[in-house]
Formats: C-alpha cells, sequence, structure tokens
C-alpha cells in the first residue's frame, strides 16, 4: 500500500515560500491528470479541494483522494455538499454538479496554490459567502502571478459553466504554461510574459 504523506493545504503552509513557479504548475499540472482520469470515466468528483489532493513523497506525485461523492456525469445528484469556497456557484444556486464544476475548483485550488491559503480564508463559510460566490466574487488574485495561469484561473472559475474549458484543454494550457515557465527559469522572463 502506497503511502500518502501530506495533502496540499498542509503542503503549501510548510512550503509556498520555497515553491517555485515551475513547482507550482507541476503541481498543477498533476492535479489536473488526475482529474482527466476521472473525467475521461465519465465521472465527476463534486468534492474538490485541496484537503482532498495528497502528495506520494515515494513517487513523487500529486493524487486526488476521497471519491466519496464520485460518480457518474449521467447520474445528477442535487444535493450541495463539499467545502463551500470550492464549490461552483451553479451548484450552490441548485443546478447540480458537471465536469464544468469541478473544473471551477480546479481554479480555486489553483488559486490556493498562488496564494498559499484558501480561497476565502478571511470569510466564514455561511449563506453569505455562498451568495458572494453566486453572484460573482471571487479571491483576489496574488500579485506575482504570472499572466497566463491567472487568464487560465478565470476562465476556469468563469460564472458561465459553458465557458469554462474542459479539464483536456485546461491540461494543454499547464502543459503550455509550464513551458514557459521553464524558459523563465533559463532566460529570465518577467512573470507577466508568462
Amino acid at each position: 500500500m502506497r503511502k500518502l504523506n501530506a495533502n496540499l493545504r498542509e503542503y503549501l503552509q510548510h512550503n509556498h515560500s520555497k515553491l517555485t513557479w515551475e513547482e507550482r504548475i507541476k503541481i498543477v499540472n498533476e492535479v489536473t491528470i488526475a482529474l482527466s482520469r476521472i473525467h475521461s470515466e465519465n465521472a465527476i468528483h463534486r468534492d474538490l479541494h485541496s484537503g482532498n489532493i495528497l502528495y506520494n513523497q515515494y513517487k513523487n506525485f500529486w493524487h486526488i483522494s476521497d471519491l466519496g461523492f464520485c460518480g457518474p456525469a449521467d447520474k445528477p445528484l442535487k444535493s450541495i455538499y463539499g467545502n463551500l469556497p470550492y464549490i461552483a456557484p451553479e451548484v450552490i444556486a441548485g443546478k447540480g454538479y458537471t465536469f464544468a464544476s469541478d473544473n471551477y475548483s480546479i481554479a480555486m485550488i489553483m488559486w490556493e496554490i498562488s496564494s498559499k491559503l484558501p480561497p476565502f480564508a478571511n470569510y466564514e463559510n455561511d449563506y453569505n459567502l455562498a451568495m458572494d460566490i453566486v453572484n460573482g466574487m471571487r479571491p483576489k488574485i496574488v500579485s506575482g502571478t504570472p499572466l497566463k495561469y491567472k487568464k487560465l484561473m478565470e476562465q476556469c472559475w468563469d460564472a458561465d459553466p459553458t465557458k469554462r474549458p474542459d479539464i483536456f484543454t485546461i491540461r494543454v494550457k499547464i502543459r503550455a504554461i509550464n513551458k514557459l515557465c521553464y524558459q523563465n527559469t533559463i532566460r529570465d522572463v518577467p512573470n507577466d510574459k508568462i
């Protein structure tokens, strides 16, 4: 049995200041690989957040865990569960979970990776926060976030789920950002060019 050493939230709290953008993007890439496997099975995770992303130190890889609410996309669930800051606005509004709602959660994870903090950490997880999310409130982009990363994050948390990229498009964009980030470490290109 493999040992998973830490969840992403704990890992970021202890290591954030040491992480390069290349390392942060590697985490996002591995999470999107894991989510693409779930989506390719026509399943939706429905409870994706940093506490459900675990690091396997032996394999040096990130995995998605807690598949308790994961299920077939063609069997919709209307109940709302999960960690409020990561729940898509349309789900909060009662429209049910979709592939796009998982991709909204990816945006919140991307934001957490950029900031070290869970989204909306300074807010109570209550009705007011839920309504603010439904009405378009998103976390403030952290200074120094690479431009292409920022744009992808904003696309993934778009209020209109039909405008969010699918997980396979997200993977392609993350790989492209990773390539630019790698070039940045070699040529010292400013973050706004990534």
